[in-house]
């Protein structure tokens, strides 16, 4: 099998028409940015189920689509469990924070969680851990814009894949700099609809060609593996303890973390109320599960299909699973289509996460803590601009160092991030009125601290085994080895740890916080009195 699948020229056309129209949608949305509140949040006028369709384009990242399908290809039961994870998370989210932080806050976490703490040092300290995990996130979409393009474009070298991510990170730039968070809102609302219409050809497809019976695809599945393994549990986190720890870490990451990550969070700021905010939540849970269901099909499709030596001998490794499973149903244009859904998905993710990392510097760090919450009318959305533009070369850069890596894999790590650094925070100060600021800022310093050494010193960044396949080591950085900890995701110490840190913290501060705010913050949360309305054009 050659390098180049399909046809590089009918890929890059079909990849420009979605560009050109996306970049249209964008132009004609941002006519009405006037606001920080209409670039921040929409002008909060998007219905539940509009936003609903959003934030499953804003979740189902290159992760849930190739990493997912590709860790299902390779490693079965075993991969599965990345989509469970990431479904069952939403029942966090809908349950502790959906509706309570739609009501607290304005544009961001931070407002959430300095409403009546200390407004300097927690603002800084949640504009830090939003930082901090959005360029773990931004890592993972970039990496799988990388293993992509190699595979469309048959651009194996590391230099040309280099240009390539240099290219989505400017393409990011420009539709958020644009468009705002209305504009990129009706990209993730074009993109779901797309990703999930194509999975759904793509798995009525794989089901046809095996009679509408999965047991039978099932089957095809292991003679291709020639291993009843890829339909047991095992074959990723093998019978030992430490990868059954691992295993539990990274389930314990996956379901804490989406209810903490940033990008999610704002997206619950661009509905009206806290009830189109429920509403939102239960669309998107819908549309993931289902979306999910498709991804077992497919990868499971593309194991009895394709094989794993074919998958992991290719220029994207387990992320190109997905591509090569369209390109083998429907040939050049199924998998030019699938490829351009896939691309667009990173688009509209990396530029969510984008104006999600900008709100964060320019609302909290210059707005509230500069400039006193006294910021000049107007220069707030500058600031956000800028930011933009540094968040895009310091992604840009990111990608191309984290190139080749599974994507599904490094989203768990800003998942864990995530969940250590700021879902203890965001719990305590809605529901403990006790809790302070010194509490907070431990919690989230120690968490967010405590998870980054731990990936730092652990088998992804050195000293993993080497890949027979490809001779490279798994870990990011080659031939060195300086890890002292076994498990892969640092979830299961770094999450209680932070729960504990913020219980430590609050006990031991002899200050109290202001009752008053306290009262005000439980109400507005519960009731959404006094919450931020929506503005009117």
């Amino acid at each position: 099998m050659e390098t180049d699948i399909g046809n590089p020229l009918l890929n890059i056309g079909i990849f420009l028409i979605f560009v050109v129209a996306t970049m249209i949608i964008v132009f004609r949305a941002s006519r009405n940015n006037k606001t920080a509140a209409d670039y921040y949040a929409a002008g909060r006028s998007f219905t539940g189920p509009q936003n609903g369709t959003a934030i499953a384009g804003d979740y189902l990242s290159a992760a849930s689509f190739l990493g997912i399908c590709g860790a299902i290809a390779l490693n079965g039961y075993d991969g599965f469990l990345y989509s469970i994870g990431f479904l069952v998370a939403w029942l966090v989210a809908l349950l502790l924070v959906a509706e309570l932080l739609r009501n607290t806050g304005k544009f961001t976490m931070a407002d959430v969680l300095s409403f009546r703490l200390k407004q300097r040092p927690v603002r800084i300290a949640a504009a830090i851990t939003t930082l901090v995990v959005c360029f773990f996130y931004l890592l993972a979409q970039m990496a799988g814009a990388g293993g992509l393009v190699s595979l469309l474009l048959g651009i194996p070298d590391r230099v040309g894949q280099s240009v390539v991510i240099a290219v989505v990170g400017a393409l990011m730039i420009v539709y958020v700099l644009v468009g705002g968070m209305k504009g990129t809102t009706w990209v993730q609302i074009i993109k779901a609809f797309l990703l999930i219409a194509g999975a759904l050809v793509m798995s009525v497809w794989v089901l046809a060609l095996n009679g509408f019976n999965l047991s039978t695809l099932l089957d095809k599945a292991v003679a291709t593996a020639g291993t009843e393994a890829i339909l047991a549990p095992g074959l990723q986190y093998g019978l030992s303890a430490i990868s059954k720890l691992d295993f539990l870490s990274l389930g314990l990451a996956l379901v804490l973390g989406t209810a903490a990550l940033p990008h999610v969070l704002m997206r619950f700021y661009t509905v009206p109320t806290a009830k189109e905010a429920r509403r939102s939540v239960v669309w998107a849970i819908w549309l993931i599960g289902i979306f999910y269901v498709f991804t077992l099909i497919l990868g499971y499709g593309a194991a009895a299909l394709i094989g794993a030596d074919v998958i992991k001998a290719a220029p994207g490794g387990a992320n190109s699973a997905a591509p090569l499973l369209a390109f083998q149903l429907g040939g050049p244009v199924l998998l030019g289509i699938i490829s351009a859904v896939a691309f667009a998905t990173i688009l509209a993710v990396v530029a969510g996460l984008t104006i999600t990392a900008a709100a964060s510097f320019s609302h909290d760090i210059y707005g509230s803590v500069l400039k006193k919450g006294k910021p000049e009318p107007g220069s707030e959305v500058k600031v956000a601009r800028i930011t933009v533009v540094v968040i895009g070369v310091v992604a840009i850069v990111g990608g191309i160092l984290a190139n080749g890596q599974n994507v599904a894999f490094l989203v768990a790590l800003a998942f864990a991030v995530a969940a250590s650094a700021n879902l203890p925070t965001i719990v305590y100060s809605l529901f403990w009125k006790r809790f302070t600021t010194r509490g907070a800022l431990w919690s989230m310093y120690g968490g967010l601290a405590s998870a980054i050494i731990l990936i730092v010193f652990s088998p992804v960044v050195s000293g993993a085994p080497v890949n027979e396949a490809t001779g490279l080591s798994t870990s990011m950085i080659q031939g060195v080895d300086f890890h002292w900890w076994p498990l892969s995701n640092p979830g299961v110490v770094s999450i209680p740890l932070a729960f504990l840190l913020g219980w430590l913290g609050t006990i031991t501060d002899r200050r109290r916080e202001d009752a008053a705010k306290q009262s005000e913050m439980e109400v507005r949360s519960l009731t959404g009195i006094g919450a931020e309305g929506a503005t009117n054009h």
